[in-house]
């Protein structure tokens, strides 16, 4: 529940819902409940495949850019409303 209600706060209602999840097949991304929310919300789930660095590389470098950007975002006392008009899509 902790990674739904975080994926919830934190990227759905600032950024909207995605249209691709990339994951690197972590049990909290796979878990029936998680997969149903993501068909509900018509997201759809791509799974880097066993064996494949690049894409698990990609997956993880993602990962660390959003930690970073969250990091700077919670280190200034800053909102992610403040800056919308900055970002695009």
């Amino acid at each position: 529940m902790d990674t739904a209600l975080l994926f919830w706060n934190n990227i759905i209602s600032t950024c909207g819902v995605p249209k691709v999840i990339l994951s690197d097949r972590d049990p909290k991304v796979t878990s029936e409940f998680l997969t149903n929310i993501y068909e509900m919300l018509g997201s759809k789930v791509s799974f880097s495949t066993a064996y494949h660095p690049q894409t698990d590389g990609l997956a993880e470098r993602m990962i660390q850019t959003m930690e970073d950007i969250i990091r700077g975002f919670c280190a200034y006392g800053m909102k992610y409303k403040d800056h919308e008009g900055y970002t695009h899509d």
